[in-house]
């Protein structure tokens, strides 16, 4: 083992190197070290933060690379792995990594969070370098402006806390796993309980700090309006690495109203919900948004044997009292039964607590803990948008699959549009998801045996099949699908000789079913800002001449 330190007027770093040859490759960890250290003591300004380079030979190598991985599809050893994981604490240090990476001609991948469906921020075919963004994560809130900046590797839970902390009345509207990092997650939109009310997490960004193929660091002025669209629910990892977000928060009352509930979709009084849900949540009021799952589970039966049941359960945030909302809801949605002990009053941030299962007095500091609070398995998910009601022979169909897999692994997921959603243009940034849509489909199934990923298991295979049956009943021409719900299925870039190649008609196929038609403006500002595809991945945006 072998410590190397630089020490400067401007910059200390202490970088822990384990020596390793790189099979059929050039490049060796110490020329890549060689270029950061240079890098960074002629370029940093003073900062006595260090950041670690981690090669597979050091022991903390898989701790650190397993840490943030949300999907234990992509944690067996047959999973490619980083040439090395960077983690940076200051701007300059990525700079500097964009700059070797380019020299020493590795690809980079970035992650936030660790929650891309297909570990894509952490998983290649090619050699690449992990920038693992976890110690760049520091929120500022200006309650008067009603604005805050937020660093790309903090999480959710991190920054609802620090909103929560500074106000009782302001919010973001963003996804409710308190552990999915902001990086990723408002750069493929952004979607939670209160995009009804004010669109996605991506609508409400104001600016941002981004690492272009240059190695500069641009703000919403300096990059231009038409780099500015395409990061705001494109995917930024196409353009380059934003290191933070300016987001604008928006108001919510004192309390708001939550609710869990579980019903038997064999009961007549819970299908007719289900029906009345499909035509009119999207519909109602704007503070009401109400999510279904669908999922087996075991029960007793008024024999007392045990059986397996089609549970339907609901879970919703209504952003006032519970009195207002019990009374929507006998009107909208009388079927459900929903009754005054089912419902909680709270404050906004409190939400989070509740829906991360955090519901036995729990302080607000457990949404700042960057693991989930739920069971981390392997899986496979996919996704579909819906414009018309699906008849209710063909519902019962779809939720009779469920049972095929074991009980309670695979689930069935809808989530409402409408109100906010239907007054922005398809085009206003890259989701193009708008009126039209009634809701969309989250397919997704489990498994904890380890298997090769390399090859399909009968869980992806029973989700392929699921996915099929609904092609007629989706969207249409093209099937459209949501891109942080990221799915490698409908089409990836060829990896050719250890490099991605992506061309505008293969990227196509998939680019259109997550964009629409703003795949081709997000082709166009690629061919502007990156046109040597510096920033590639196996589903990333080609530019028009590569």
């Amino acid at each position: 083992m072998k410590y190397f330190s630089l020490s400067s007027s401007f910059a200390r770093i202490i970088i822990v190197l384990y020596s390793i040859s790189l099979a059929n490759s050039a490049h060796t960890h110490e020329d890549f070290l060689q270029c950061l250290t240079t890098r960074i003591s002629e370029n940093s300004t003073n900062t006595s933060k260090t950041f670690t380079y981690i090669t597979p030979n050091n022991p903390s190598y898989s701790t650190t690379l397993n840490s943030s991985i949300n999907n234990q599809r992509f944690s067996s050893p047959s999973t490619p792995k980083p040439f090395a994981i960077i983690t940076p604490f200051h701007f300059s240090h990525v700079q500097a990594t964009v700059f070797c990476s380019k020299k020493h001609s590795i690809q980079i991948r970035t992650r936030s969070g660790g929650h891309d469906y297909e570990g894509l921020s952490y998983v290649s075919s090619v050699s690449f370098v992990l920038i693992d963004l976890r110690n760049l994560s520091s929120i500022s809130v200006d309650v008067e402006r009603k604005s805050a900046w937020v660093q790309a590797g903090a999480t959710l839970g991190e920054l609802y806390y620090k909103i929560g902390e500074k106000s009782e009345n302001l919010a973001f509207p963003a996804g409710d796993c308190h552990s999915v990092g902001v990086g990723g997650h408002i750069s493929g939109g952004g979607y939670g309980y209160l995009t009804r009310k004010y669109g996605l997490s991506a609508d409400n960004v104001l600016d941002a700090k981004l690492i272009d193929a240059k190695g500069r660091i641009l703000d919403r002025k300096s990059m231009g309006e038409d780099l500015f669209w395409a990061i705001r629910g494109g995917g930024a990892a196409s353009f380059g690495i934003v290191l933070a977000w300016k987001l604008r928060l928006v108001p919510v009352p004192s309390t708001v109203t939550v609710f869990d509930i579980k019903r038997d979709m064999n009961d007549a009084a819970t299908k007719k919900f289900v029906h009345q849900w499909q035509s009119r949540a999207d519909k109602v009021d704007e503070d009401l948004s109400i999510y279904i799952t669908f999922k087996t589970a075991s029960s007793i039966n008024k024999e007392g044997n045990k059986t397996i049941i089609l549970e339907v359960l609901s879970r919703g945030t209504y952003h006032g009292s519970v009195d207002r909302f019990l009374q929507l809801m006998q009107k909208e949605f009388s079927e459900l039964g929903l009754l005054r002990q089912d419902c909680t009053e709270m404050r906004w941030v409190e939400s989070f607590l509740y829906f991360n299962l955090f519901r036995n007095g729990e302080s607000l500091n457990a949404l700042r803990n960057r693991k989930s609070a739920f069971n981390i398995a392997s899986f496979k998910a996919k996704s579909d948008h819906v414009k018309k009601p699906i008849p209710d022979d063909v519902m019962e169909k779809m939720l009779e699959k469920l049972y095929e897999e074991e009980v309670g692994s695979a689930w069935i997921d809808v989530f409402p549009y409408g109100g906010k959603m239907n007054e922005i243009s398809e085009s206003a940034i890259p989701f193009p998801h708008r009126v039209g849509n009634l809701y969309y489909i989250h397919y997704f199934v489990q498994w904890r045996e380890e298997v090769d990923i390399t090859s399909p298991n009968k869980h992806i295979t029973w989700l392929r099949r699921l996915y099929d049956y609904m092609t007629p009943y989706v969207s249409k021409n093209p099937r459209a699908t949501y891109f942080n719900f990221r799915d490698l299925d409908i089409g990836m870039n060829n990896n050719k000789d250890g490099t991605i190649y992506n061309s505008i008609s293969h990227a196509s196929i998939w680019g259109t079913k997550y964009f629409k038609n703003n795949f081709n403006r997000l082709v166009h500002v690629k061919s502007i800002v990156d046109p040597t595809n510096f920033f590639t991945n196996e589903q990333s945006i080609p530019p028009l001449l590569v």
